[in-house]
């Protein structure tokens, strides 16, 4: 059983309640496969079946998306964002290329060119802002000491008290950013024209071509193929070698596993690769399959120093909750003396490196997790088992969450 278990501490809501609404709608379905409601008109033999044998009536709905495998990237990438936008809105597979996360460019080029056609770049508006800002500042201390003066006056002279934030007649005297409008709008620098923005203005209503596309990772892409069968994978260079499109389970666990073996060329090798239960293909999809089956949403952590982030839901939704690094332990010690993998963490780490990682993610509101992968030893489970994914069966995983000790905290 996983000790990782969802954080039961309250979280201040992040998300307005109409956008909150907007995601729940787009990211309603955790993985691509969806299973419709039953027929509206059910046959006799539908309900027969339904009834005698217990088959459920409901219709898998699979997306079969196509991907392209890079062997230089390790990546399978998926260039039709039709596809591309389905495995990110169903699941938060992959990510765009040109993108922090969801395959994003092309928004962003569209909203580019718009504010492009207002004449202003966003250096400028940002300027434009900054100057209305401080106009709005000015006016508000002139407001302030006016209206002090008056009320000091009208205090000396009839001994009346006055408001120094309203006026008789209920509006207000010293304004507000929510209703200040500037008296004189500063003044916008004036833009010359390039050669080059010239040429360009005939070219604003030319459609945009989307050059980006969704890159998944090869853990991602083997749970996308074998554990959902709903990914497809082909490499151009390599159909006429082929009987067809799409490279087999066969071809694609060979080329998976190949891809961390140094090659000269470029091309997928699809040669049985050297049976190791170490190659690092093996130890990251265990670890990613193992919290995917649990149903986290597993995306990368390079950013905080980690192998993996588990989100509860998404990341639109919110944070991460956990922080996974993987630590590959070796069953028989010879194994890991004549492995040609140099696997990271393999080895006993400093406890200067886990502080500092610890520090890190404790810093974020993140726990931090160190995930052992048990690798197999050669000399009680056969290679044999390599040639297919039942390998998997032999490997274990076992978790121990670190926190940070805080004496202030942790008296007792």
């Amino acid at each position: 059983m996983s000790s990782v278990q969802p954080s039961t501490r309250p979280k201040a809501s992040q998300k307005a309640p109409g956008r909150r609404n907007e995601n729940n709608r787009i990211y309603a379905n955790p993985l691509p496969i969806i299973f419709a409601d039953e027929p509206e008109h059910p046959s006799v033999w539908h309900k027969a079946l339904g009834l005698l044998l217990g088959i459920s009536l409901n219709r898998v709905l699979n997306p079969h998306c196509e991907g392209v495998f890079d062997a230089t990237t390790r990546s399978v990438w998926v260039t039709d964002m039709k596809h591309a936008m389905t495995l990110w809105q169903r699941g938060f597979f992959g990510k765009g290329d040109l993108s922090r996360s969801e395959p994003s460019w092309l928004a962003r080029q569209v909203n580019a060119r718009k504010q492009a056609r207002t004449g202003l770049t966003s250096e400028e508006v940002t300027a434009k802002r900054r100057a209305e800002r401080k106009q709005f500042k000015l006016d508000r201390a002139r407001a302030m000491a006016t209206a002090a003066a008056e009320a000091e006056a009208a205090f000396k002279e009839e001994g009346r008290v006055i408001s120094t934030v309203y006026a008789a007649d209920g509006t207000r005297i010293i304004p507000s950013a929510a209703t200040w409008k500037p008296s004189q709008p500063p003044q916008e620098p004036v833009r010359t024209p390039s050669p080059a923005e010239s040429d360009d203005e005939d070219d604003k209503d030319v459609p945009i071509e989307n050059v980006e596309h969704l890159q998944l990772t090869l853990s991602e892409a083997f749970f996308l193929l074998w554990a959902l069968d709903c990914l497809s994978v082909t490499h151009p260079e390599t159909v006429s070698l082929l009987h067809g499109n799409a490279l087999s389970l066969a071809q694609i666990w060979c080329a998976f596993q190949n891809a961390h073996v140094p090659s000269p060329s470029l091309l997928p090798n699809l040669d049985p690769p050297a049976r190791r239960f170490d190659n690092p293909f093996l130890v990251n999809y265990v670890a990613y399959h193992h919290y995917r089956s649990l149903g986290w949403v597993v995306k990368n952590g390079i950013k905080f120093c980690v192998d993996y982030l588990l989100y509860k839901r998404g990341p639109v939704f919110s944070h991460a909750e956990f922080a996974i690094v993987l630590c590959p332990v070796y069953e028989d010690p010879a194994d890991q003396e004549s492995s040609p993998f140099n696997l990271q963490n393999a080895s006993p780490f400093s406890w200067s490196w886990l502080s500092t990682l610890n520090r890190v993610n404790a810093q974020v509101q993140k726990t931090l997790i160190l995930s052992y992968v048990t690798i197999p030893a050669r000399s009680r489970v056969s290679d044999a088992v390599l040639s297919s994914p039942a390998c998997f069966n032999h490997y274990s995983i076992r978790e121990v969450i670190v926190r940070r000790f805080i004496p202030a905290r942790m008296r007792d």
